[in-house]
C-alpha cells in the first residue's frame, strides 16, 4: 500500500510546491542530479545562483531530486556538486513569475574528462552513453591557437593534410574516407561546400566554444555528405550578468600578428555575444602573404522559460598567395603570381520549445553564402626556348625532388602556358557554393527505455563555377528533402542502444536511404580499482552528394552541354549518383585507478563505393553495362566527335579498416593527459582513371621511363594501392595543465609515410612523365610538436606564448609544399568584466 502512495505523493508535493510558487510570484527550478550512466546522486549539493550570489540551495534526495524555489525573476543558472564529482555550472536560463524550468544535472567523477555531447543522437547526452566514437576539443585547447588547424590533430582515427603554410588549404581524413566525406556543421547548420568540400585552413579558433569529431557515417541524422564523419562546431554564448570584454593582440616571426576582442554577457532575457579577430602573416615562401578576418555573434532571447529563440552570425573574408602554379613551391623553386581569395558567411536562426517536460521541438533555419575567386595577373617562370616540345611556355628551374621512398627526379616543371598556346592574363576562376537550410525536430522521452526523435530537413543548393576570360559559367540548383527518425533509450543504466533511419530524395541523384544502429554496455559498472568496463558496437551506411565539378564534368552533363539528349534518352544515362559508405565498428573501454584512467581500443571496418572519379573517355562506354555493344560504340564515336578527354563516373571503390587505441589519465586535479593511436589498412578495389595514361597519349597506364616496370597513379592511385594521403599509421600525445595562475597545453602529433603523386604528369619540358615518383611512400613521416602557455599576472590581465613547430619539421605537409619552420605568437590578454 505504501508503494502505492508513492506516486500520489510525489504529484501532492508539486502541487504543494506550485501553489507555494505562485504565492510568491516565484519560479520554481526542479530536475534530477544523475552520474553518467544515469544513477541518481544523493546529497549532492544544489544552488541556484543570480548575479553571482547563490540565491537558494538544497541537497538532493535519495532519487537524486531537487526543487528550488525563489521569488526573483530574471537569469540564473544552477550550481552542483558532490561527493568525489565535479562541480558543474550550467548554462543560464531565464525564469519569470510563475516560471517552472526543469533542470536535469549530470555529474562526472571528479578525475574522468568527458562532457556532454550531441552528434550522436542530434540531443545533448553524457558521452558515457553515446554508442559513436566522439572527441571532444574544448576551449583551452583552443585558447593560444589562430586557428583549428592543429588542434583537430588531437584525436584518433583522424589525418590533417594541411597543403602549405598558415592559410594553406587544409583537409580532414576520418578513418580512411576521403577528405569531402564529412559533415561540418556550425552550430546544427550544415557549413561545408556543395558536395562536402571544407577547407579547416582558414577557419579561426575565435567564435568557437567547443568542437566535436564523430567518427564514422551518420547520414542518417545529418543527410548527405555525412558519409565519414561530423565535425560539430558550436558558438559560445554569453555567460556573465555583467558585459564581459576580452581583448588580446599578439605578435610572431614571419610578421605575424593577431588581434581579438570579444565581448560577452546577458540580461534578464537575453544573453549575447560578440567577437572579431584580424590575422596576417607572410609566411616563409614568397609570395605566400595571408590574412583573415573573422566576425562572429550570437544573440539568445527568452520568450518564457519554455520557449527561446537564439540568431548566430559567422562571416570570415580571407586571402592567400598561391606561391606554386602546380600546387608545392618546391616544385617550381619560383612564386606564382596568384592570388585565392574567400568569403564565407553563415546565418542560423533557431526557435527551441519545451511542449512538456519530455516533450520538446526544434525548428532551425541555415544560410551559407561561399564565394572563392583565385586570381593570377601574369605568367610567371622562366621562357623556355630551344627545340623541346614545351618551348614558348613558362617553366620553373631546375629542382630536383625526392621523395621519402628515396626515389627522386630532376628537371623543369610547366608553371604556365603562354598566350600562343591560348592562355590568358589577367586570368581568374570563380567559385559559388550557396545553401538554404531549413530543419525541424520533435523529441519525445516516454521514460527512459525509449525515446523517440523525428525530423525534417530542406535544403536548396546554389552553385557556379566559372572562368569570365574563357566566357565559361555553369550553374546549378538542387533541392533536397530528407525524413529522418530515431529512437533510442537505456536498461537499467548499463544498456544504451540507439536505432535511426532516414530517407532522403536529392535533386541530382534521386532516393537514398541509411539506417543506423548502435550499442552500449556496461559489463562492469565504473567504481573503485579496476571497475568499469565498456563495450560498444556500430553499424551505419552513409552517402555524400557530388561536388559542383564532379557534376558539371560527368557523362550526363557532358551530353546536355553538347546536343546529346537523344543519346541520354535512348542509352538511359542518368545524372552521376551518390557516393556510399557503409561501416561496423566495436570496441572496449576500461577504467583503470578508480577511474583516473580510462583506455580505449575499437575496430572499424570501411567500404567506399560507388565512388566518383575521372575516367578516360575511351573508357567510359564499356563501364555502362545497360548498353549493347552497338550502343557503346555508337557513344564512342559521339564522345570523340565532341572532343571528350575525361568525364566522372561512380567507378571507384576502396575499403579501410584499422584499430583505434586512446588512453586519459587525469593526474591530480590539476593535469590531464591524453594519447592514441592508429592504425588505418587501405586499399583500392575499383578503379579505372590511372588505366590509360592519357597526359603521355598511350592507352596504357602511366610510368616514368627513369623507372621501367612500376606503374605509376598521376590523379589517382591505382588499384591494390593505398589512397593518396592516407598514413597507415598516425598518433598524437597532449597534456594539459591548469594551475591558479599557470595554464599549460603540450600537443604532439605524428604520421608515418603515405601513398601520394607528384601530379605533375605531361608537366616535364617535352610534355612527358619524366617528373612523375612512384606512389608508394612517396610523402614522408612527421612529429609536430606545439607547446602553449598563459600566466596570470593580474586579475584582468595575462601574458601568453604560443609556441608551433618546435623541431621546424619540413615535412608535415605532402611532397612539394615546404612547412612552416618554427614559429611563435606572444602576446597579452586584458579581460574587464564582473561575474
Amino acid at each position: 500500500m505504501t508503494l502505492a502512495l508513492r506516486p500520489w505523493r510525489r504529484l501532492l508535493s508539486a502541487f504543494l510546491l506550485f501553489v507555494s510558487a505562485a504565492a510568491l510570484h516565484a519560479v520554481s527550478v526542479s530536475g534530477t542530479v544523475t552520474d553518467p550512466l544515469g544513477y541518481p546522486i544523493a546529497n549532492a549539493v544544489v544552488a541556484l545562483v543570480q548575479n553571482g550570489k547563490v540565491i537558494v540551495s538544497r541537497t538532493t534526495g535519495p532519487d537524486g531530486g531537487y526543487t528550488l524555489v525563489s521569488a526573483r525573476s530574471g537569469r540564473f543558472y544552477v550550481l552542483a556538486s558532490g561527493r568525489s564529482f565535479r562541480q558543474l555550472e550550467t548554462q543560464s536560463f531565464y525564469g519569470g513569475t510563475l516560471s517552472a524550468v526543469v533542470q536535469n544535472i549530470v555529474l562526472e567523477p571528479e578525475w574522468v574528462r568527458q562532457s556532454v555531447v550531441v552528434t550522436d543522437t542530434g540531443r545533448p547526452e553524457p558521452q558515457a552513453q553515446a554508442t559513436g566514437s566522439i572527441t571532444g576539443i574544448g576551449a583551452l585547447q583552443l585558447e593560444n591557437r589562430s586557428t583549428i588547424v592543429d588542434a583537430l590533430r588531437m584525436a584518433p582515427g583522424v589525418s590533417v593534410v594541411q597543403t602549405g603554410e598558415r592559410g594553406g588549404e587544409s583537409s580532414l581524413f576520418i578513418r580512411g574516407g576521403s577528405s569531402d566525406a564529412n559533415r561540418v556543421l556550425l552550430d546544427g547548420v550544415p557549413i561545408e561546400d556543395i558536395g562536402g568540400q571544407f577547407d579547416f585552413g582558414n577557419l579561426s579558433t575565435t567564435g568557437l566554444d567547443h568542437v566535436e569529431i564523430y567518427r564514422g557515417p551518420n547520414s542518417t541524422l545529418y543527410g548527405a555528405d555525412a558519409a565519414s564523419g561530423v565535425v560539430a562546431l558550436t558558438t559560445p554564448r554569453g555567460s556573465t550578468q555583467f558585459p564581459s570584454l576580452l581583448y588580446e593582440g599578439s605578435a610572431g616571426n614571419f610578421g605575424t600578428y593577431r588581434n581579438q576582442v570579444q565581448l560577452g554577457g546577458m540580461k534578464r532575457r537575453l544573453d549575447y555575444y560578440g567577437g572579431f579577430s584580424g590575422l596576417q602573416t607572410g609566411n616563409s615562401i614568397p609570395m605566400d602573404k595571408y590574412h583573415d578576418n573573422t566576425s562572429v555573434a550570437n544573440l539568445g532571447w527568452s520568450w518564457s522559460a519554455r520557449t527561446e529563440i537564439r540568431v548566430t552570425a559567422r562571416d570570415s573574408d580571407s586571402a592567400t598567395g598561391v606561391p606554386s602554379a602546380n600546387g608545392g613551391y618546391s616544385f617550381d623553386g619560383i612564386a606564382n603570381d596568384e592570388k585565392e581569395s574567400d568569403q564565407d558567411s553563415y546565418g542560423t536562426a533557431t526557435i527551441t520549445h519545451s511542449f512538456r517536460d519530455n516533450l520538446h521541438g526544434t525548428v532551425r533555419y541555415g544560410l551559407v553564402r561561399k564565394r572563392e575567386e583565385s586570381q593570377q595577373w601574369y605568367p610567371a617562370g622562366n621562357l623556355l626556348t630551344g627545340s623541346d616540345l614545351g618551348a614558348g611556355n613558362y617553366y620553373g628551374d631546375v629542382v630536383t625532388l625526392t621523395g621519402a621512398n628515396g626515389y627522386s627526379v630532376t628537371g623543369q616543371v610547366l608553371m604556365n602556358y603562354s598566350a600562343a598556346d591560348g592562355a590568358v592574363y589577367p586570368w581568374n576562376l570563380a567559385l559559388d557554393s550557396n545553401r538554404d537550410d531549413l530543419f525541424a525536430q520533435m523529441d519525445y522521452q516516454h521514460g527512459p527505455h525509449l525515446g523517440i526523435i523525428g525530423g525534417f530537413r530542406f535544403e536548396d543548393e546554389r552553385g557556379m563555377e566559372g572562368e569570365p576570360v574563357y566566357g565559361l559559367r555553369q550553374a546549378l540548383e538542387r533541392g533536397n528533402y530528407d525524413y529522418q527518425a530515431q529512437m533510442g533509450g537505456q536498461f537499467k543504466n548499463r544498456l544504451f542502444y540507439t536505432a535511426s533511419g532516414a530517407v532522403e530524395k536529392n535533386g541530382l541523384f534521386g532516393t537514398v536511404a541509411s539506417p543506423r544502429i548502435g550499442g552500449t554496455w556496461y559489463i562492469v559498472r565504473p567504481g573503485r580499482g579496476l571497475h568499469g568496463t565498456k563495450a560498444n558496437f556500430n553499424f551505419a551506411r552513409g552517402y555524400q552528394e557530388p561536388t559542383l565539378s564532379q557534376q558539371f564534368g560527368s557523362l550526363y552533363s557532358f551530353l546536355q552541354a553538347n546536343s546529346g539528349q537523344a543519346t541520354v534518352a535512348q542509352d538511359g544515362i542518368a545524372p552521376i549518383g551518390a557516393e556510399l559508405s557503409r561501416s561496423y565498428d566495436g570496441g572496449v573501454e576500461q577504467s583503470l585507478f578508480s577511474q583516473r584512467a580510462t583506455v580505449h581500443a575499437a575496430y572499424f571496418h570501411n567500404e567506399f563505393g560507388n565512388q566518383i572519379e575521372d575516367v578516360p573517355a575511351s573508357l567510359v562506354p564499356t563501364l555502362l553495362p545497360n548498353l549493347t555493344p552497338a550502343q557503346q560504340q555508337q557513344l564512342e564515336a559521339q564522345l570523340n566527335n565532341d572532343f571528350a578527354y575525361e568525364l566522372d563516373l561512380n567507378s571507384l571503390s576502396w575499403r579501410a579498416q584499422g584499430v583505434e587505441t586512446e588512453i586519459d589519465y587525469g593526474l591530480g586535479r590539476n593535469i590531464y593527459l591524453r594519447g592514441g593511436y592508429t592504425y588505418l589498412s587501405a586499399v583500392v578495389q575499383r578503379s579505372f582513371q590511372s588505366t590509360e595514361c592519357l597526359e603521355a597519349g598511350t592507352t596504357s597506364p602511366c610510368s616514368n621511363p627513369n623507372f621501367p616496370g612500376i606503374v605509376i597513379g598521376d590523379y589517382a592511385p591505382v588499384v591494390g594501392g593505398r589512397p593518396f594521403r592516407r598514413p597507415p599509421h598516425t598518433g598524437f600525445t597532449s597534456a594539459i595543465y591548469t594551475g591558479k595562475r599557470w595554464t599549460g597545453v603540450v600537443d604532439a602529433a605524428f604520421a608515418s609515410r603515405s601513398d601520394d603523386s607528384t601530379f605533375l604528369g605531361a608537366d616535364d619540358v617535352n610534355f612527358g612523365n619524366t617528373l612523375l615518383l612512384p606512389n608508394r611512400n612517396l610523402d614522408y613521416g612527421y612529429t609536430k610538436l606545439d607547446a602553449g602557455v598563459s600566466y596570470e599576472l593580474k586579475p584582468w590581465v595575462s601574458v601568453y606564448t604560443q609556441l608551433n613547430n618546435l623541431t621546424s619539421s619540413q615535412h608535415i605537409s605532402p611532397i612539394g609544399y615546404p612547412s612552416l619552420p618554427f614559429n611563435t605568437l606572444t602576446g597579452l590578454r586584458f579581460n574587464w568584466g564582473l561575474k
